[in-house]
């Protein structure tokens, strides 16, 4: 089924329309939910994220009357916003540091002094670990894409992040940022 016969079902049978997006996207958008929330969430709160994703996307169709071009794309959406939600959540124990909302932070909400204290904390951190954050969290490329760059293998790479956040920990708790 298209995104365009489903966008017809949906207005003329909400319910069943629903019922053919999840069964049509359901992979799709376990997908995003693994790749943002991966190693952070567990499996169950990543499939309580899916269900949560799917009834954002009836709630907020029903609201437009399910005016939309695209069912993957609205969903794409959807499904980032509400990653990003259950993640800032996950990572707010006092024990880690969000370095991820600095990459979707508006440079408007960061002081001048904040953004040159992170910018020299990761610069702090050396090659290949610097280039790795700026790639990952800076320009939100993959993985497997920085991998690929810098000749490293993706396991290698996450390694690098997961033991760099520790050390940008540190080095901003002596920075007192």
């Amino acid at each position: 089924m298209t995104d365009k016969e489903l966008i017809v079902k949906l207005k003329s049978s909400p319910q069943e329309g629903l019922a053919a997006v999840v069964d049509r996207y359901t992979a799709y958008v376990m997908k995003i939910a693994r790749t943002k929330l991966g190693g952070i969430c567990s499996s169950e709160d990543i499939e309580e994220a899916v269900s949560d994703i799917f009834f954002k996307f009836y709630k907020t169709g029903l609201e437009c009357g399910f005016e939309i071009r695209s069912v993957r794309a609205y969903l794409s959406v959807i499904a980032g916003r509400h990653c990003t939600d259950v993640f800032r959540r996950a990572v707010s124990a006092p024990d880690m540091l969000p370095l991820e909302d600095a990459g979707e932070t508006a440079a408007e909400d960061m002081s001048y002094d904040t953004r040159s204290a992170l910018a020299e904390a990761v610069k702090k951190l050396g090659e290949p670990d610097t280039s790795i954050f700026i790639r990952k969290y800076f320009f939100g490329q993959k993985t497997k894409e920085i991998a690929e760059e810098l000749h490293l293998n993706p396991k290698a790479v996450d390694k690098r992040v997961s033991r760099g956040l520790v050390k940008l920990r540190k080095i901003l708790k002596e920075d007192e940022l």
